[in-house]
């Protein structure tokens, strides 16, 4: 109750932040600016330089100083305040500079509420808790059309402001209050989280060390070096194909900024295009936790990450191929649910493959998402004005990489499939020559 609704709803507002410009856009922002050609799309991708920089520097200290609670707290009051400051500027210049602050500040939070969610569930537990905390994502995306289209509605002109700052502003406003709050709520990690009893932290840190065959997990700060954690992951070649993974399945996300733009090509009005961008988000959030229940519930990783992407592939062909409002938005409707479905397992199943020790896995899953999310600053050029309404170059994009997702999880599964085989092996081996396990079994790859 402290640790996943206060994750998820930090990260309703971690994606509300960064993608609020797309509704600010059409709320008058271009306009009221001036903006000249691609500067829109420069102050979309600019946020990204900041976030990729910041992600493997932010989660090596996070797993160094073991204290998420005020890590991600104050990150995320720092980030709501720049989100604000974004409503107050005046040109080009002024927009560019928040968003890169707004990206360098934001870099701390998904990495490293990963890296706090992987602390406190074993691997049979993370996957469900993982897709709930992610579907943060996606309700930011249903309730960025709802309120975007409330505050355009009834706020411009107040005070003698345009909506598209009241956009800014508000939703700043809300993250900064959430982050205060969340500080007092958010536990750190099983050794040094002060509420728990002696018996709690006992049982929380003996769950993680039975989940890997007796291999300890964090345990406290002078135990972890702060670099090692990243060779570690450099050093391992799974890592490198979960990489390709994580980067084939999120190049499509930055199509969440740009939304919006794309369902504004069925000539609805401003109002009723803000709405209408809200029912794939509520798809998305309902697919992607069942998906992540039911791979826990079976122990199965790549199923479950393939055939979501391959849904999201079929949107992308038909958005691209055809004209007719219907058809658009029926493509719009199922590549939201594959894109954050394919990526959130992606992530699910690098914290479950790069296990031990716990700053390799910190690193790791910093590294990864940093890689995969490179794709957003090219990505924020795939979708300008004239593309519309196939946007065909974009969803070829997309459809491209999410094929090399899919042809890396096959060959990941097949790897780690060998790998099991030949720990079953060394098991047996073991067994027969009278060696006891910890728990009772050794580790496994969940493939």
């Amino acid at each position: 109750m402290r640790l996943l609704p206060m994750l998820t709803l930090m990260y309703i507002m971690n994606y509300l932040d960064r993608n609020v410009i797309g509704a600010a856009r059409l709320g008058g922002l271009e306009k009221d600016l001036n903006l000249g050609p691609h500067e829109f799309q420069i102050c979309v991708s600019v946020l990204f330089v900041g976030y990729i920089v910041m992600q493997v520097p932010s989660n090596m200290l996070l797993n160094k100083t073991g204290r998420p609670a005020a890590h991600l707290a104050l990150c995320m009051a720092l980030w709501g305040t720049m989100c604000a400051c974004a409503g107050a500027t005046q040109n080009f210049a002024g927009l560019l500079v928040a968003r890169f602050l707004v990206g360098f500040v934001e870099a701390a939070f998904y990495p490293g509420a990963l890296v706090t969610l992987s602390a406190w569930y074993v691997r049979s537990e993370l996957g469900v808790r993982t897709g709930l905390f992610y579907s943060g994502s996606m309700l930011s995306g249903a309730f960025l059309g709802l309120l975007s289209a409330g505050i355009t509605d009834g706020m411009d002109g107040v005070m003698g402001l345009l909506a598209w700052r009241w956009i800014f502003i508000i939703e700043g406003s809300i993250t900064v209050t959430i982050g205060l709050v969340a500080y007092f709520i958010l536990p750190d990690f099983p050794p040094n989280t002060k509420w728990l009893s002696d018996q709690e932290r006992a049982l929380a840190m003996w769950r993680m060390q039975a989940d890997a065959a007796g291999e300890e997990d964090w345990t406290g700060s002078s135990k972890q070096p702060l670099l090692e954690g990243l060779k570690m992951a450099m050093r391992d070649r799974k890592n490198w194909v979960l990489v390709v993974i994580a980067f084939g399945a999120a190049s499509s996300i930055s199509i969440t900024i740009f939304f919006p733009t794309v369902v504004a090509t069925m000539g609805r009005d401003r109002i009723t295009t803000l709405l209408l961008t809200s029912p794939p988000y509520l798809l998305a959030c309902v697919t992607c936790t069942a998906v992540a229940w039911n791979a826990d519930r079976v122990g199965e990783r790549h199923w479950h990450t393939v055939v979501p992407l391959a849904v999201s592939l079929a949107g992308f062909i038909i958005s691209a191929a055809a004209d007719g409002i219907g058809p658009r938005y029926f493509g719009a409707m199922i590549m939201l649910p594959g894109i954050y479905t394919g990526f959130n397992m992606s992530m699910i199943w690098t914290a479950n493959t790069i296990h031990r020790p716990a700053a390799k896995r910190a690193a790791a899953l910093a590294f990864n998402n940093a890689i995969a999310t490179i794709c957003s600053i090219y990505g924020s050029f795939l979708y300008p004005d004239d593309a519309g309404p196939r946007f065909v170059l974009a969803f070829s994009v997309n459809a491209a990489t999410t094929l090399l997702a899919i042809a890396a999880s096959t060959v990941l599964h097949v790897h780690l499939g060998r790998e099991n085989r030949k720990l079953d092996v060394k098991q047996q081996e073991e067994e027969a020559a009278g060696q006891t396990h910890v728990a009772g079994q050794g580790f496994r790859y969940v493939v």
